[in-house]
């Protein structure tokens, strides 16, 4: 079917993100089929599920699979709370002490890896009377935030003999997944710290997306990010296993503009593009403020009616122009042009063409932008 203005979304703007909800199920799919049944999955949704909507994915996420999500803040755990989502939640990241008290009482488990942070557990749980929930997280060499190696041991078993800190896991993250020396390194000092120590009934996990695929190492839960939205982070030469994902995310925008641009004339900013005949241009209210970097200029396509056109001209804050001389069917105001899909429009190939990366991309993509969810 073809897609026009008449087509209806729940949007006042004529350019929205789409998040295919079937394409989520079928990435939390692929890694339950291969991770052993006896290890859980943390599904990541932290920075509002890398720009898909943490409150519409997690309840797809958790019909599919996932035992538990991943948040960066208490406000991203409180905006799942608010909807229902009654799964257990982690903050992966650092959480002030004055928030424990608010974690204590939405059922939010925190990671901990300070003296200063048994101090609030204790304080949220004098107000609360609610032991806080809580992962230790340990710094094997990413160097970010954590429990020196050093003073690990000593501070697990504190906290395992603490009557108000309800200890439910121990974790690290890796820093380099793909390069196996440097992996092994953190491998060797985790190993060090567990054996050390009693980890009966306690969750264990240090395999992220990439390591998930990689390794196999003493854990009983992976925590998987980047490619339950169906894309992949740099993985080592050789893995386990490689999933066949679908990327869920896509990008759609209205023709606001259809006009004739002459031979030799330029187009946008700078007339980083100028035309070598007659073309015919369509614009499209979709910018560099919507998260489409300005690098990308001249470098992109979209489709329309199922032919590839060229996006001219420097991206501008809210729009960009497409050669559409090339479409033989009819186009008109109102039309779609598809910036990113499933198939040959990857967010890959834009990363790859801005020098970063599939997740920084996505995450952009949810400034002014509003998402649409299907179902395939």
């Amino acid at each position: 079917m073809k897609n026009t203005r008449l087509t209806q979304l729940n949007t006042h703007r004529d350019a929205w993100v789409e998040i295919n909800l079937d394409s989520i199920a079928h990435n939390v799919s692929e890694f339950r089929q291969n991770i052993p049944q006896d290890k859980k999955i943390l599904g990541i949704v932290k920075a509002d599920a890398y720009g898909h909507g943490a409150v519409m994915v997690a309840p797809i996420m958790l019909a599919s699979g996932v035992d538990m999500l991943g948040v960066a803040s208490i406000d991203e755990g409180l905006d799942l709370r608010k909807e229902n989502i009654n799964c257990e939640i982690l903050v992966v990241g650092a959480v002030p002490v004055w928030s424990f008290e608010i974690a204590c009482e939405n059922d939010i488990s925190i990671s901990v890896f300070s003296e200063k942070h048994i101090d609030a557990c204790k304080q949220a749980y004098e107000r609360t009377g609610i032991k806080p929930k809580v992962h230790i997280k340990l710094d094997t060499g990413m160097n970010r935030i954590g429990l020196e190696p050093d003073d690990a041991i000593e501070f697990i078993k504190k906290v395992q003999n603490l009557d108000f800190i309800d200890l439910k896991g121990i974790f690290t993250h890796l820093a380099n997944a793909e390069i196996v020396s440097e992996t092994k390194h953190q491998f060797d000092i985790w190993n060090k710290i567990i054996s050390s120590v009693n980890t009966e009934g306690l969750l264990l996990h240090i395999l992220n997306t990439a390591g998930s695929m990689t390794y196999d190492i003493d854990s009983n839960m992976v925590r998987i990010g980047i490619s339950l939205y169906g894309l992949y982070p740099d993985l080592a030469q050789n893995v386990k296993f490689k999933p066949e994902l679908k990327q869920a995310i896509g990008l759609k925008g209205r023709i606001t503009n259809i006009h004739t641009m002459k031979q030799g004339e330029g187009i946008s900013y700078g007339y980083s593009y100028r035309a070598d005949k007659d073309i015919k241009v369509a614009t499209i209210p979709i910018g560099y403020a919507d998260g489409v970097p300005r690098v990308l200029s001249n470098k992109i396509y979209g489709e329309i009616n199922g032919v590839k056109v060229k996006q001219i001209g420097n991206i501008t804050m809210d729009q960009m122009m497409f050669d559409i001389s090339g479409v033989n069917d009819e186009v008109n105001e109102g039309d779609i042009i598809t910036l990113l899909n499933d198939s040959d429009l990857s967010i890959d190939n834009w990363a790859e063409i801005a020098g970063t990366i599939n997740y920084e991309l996505t995450c952009r993509l949810k400034v002014r932008l509003p998402r649409v969810y299907v179902r395939s």
